[in-house]
């Protein structure tokens, strides 16, 4: 009876480790996605062109839920998951010039959003606002 336990143990200890390495995979797999330059190698060797790996790619789209997005460092790759969904963005990336516009791209909002963070975070002082520390005019 203990033996039968032990197998049962090490066979839910398996399936617990094979799940977490599953997991681990997946989410790097998914991040690489927000590399433009990464989705035009896999367009150039013809991955997008397999109807396997275009199931694969429907399959993660599970990532876009609250409990698995949390994991991810870089959210911009659900983006990109959801384009490569369509036909004709897998195509377009065969591309190297598709790749680098949507690379310039982001390059470009992160630079907008990033800016624009650090205005509104910024405290506005007495000295921009024209007053004293009274609170009469200058």
């Amino acid at each position: 009876m203990a033996a039968m336990m032990n197998t049962s143990e090490t066979k839910s200890q398996e399936t617990d480790d094979r799940t977490h390495l599953r997991f681990q995979v997946e989410l790097e797999f998914v991040q690489c996605l927000a590399n433009p330059h990464y989705l035009n190698f896999l367009a150039q060797r013809g991955y997008f062109k397999e109807q396997s790996f275009i199931n694969y790619l429907k399959y993660l789209l599970y990532w876009k839920k609250p409990e698995y997005a949390k994991f991810l460092k870089y959210p911009q790759c659900l983006h990109f998951l959801e384009l490569l969904q369509y036909e004709h963005f897998r195509r377009e990336l065969v591309n190297p010039a598709c790749a680098k516009f949507i690379d310039e791209q982001q390059i470009l909002h992160w630079q907008y959003y990033s800016r624009k963070r650090m205005r509104i975070s910024l405290p506005k002082s007495s000295v921009q606002t024209g007053s004293t520390a009274e609170g009469e005019p200058s």
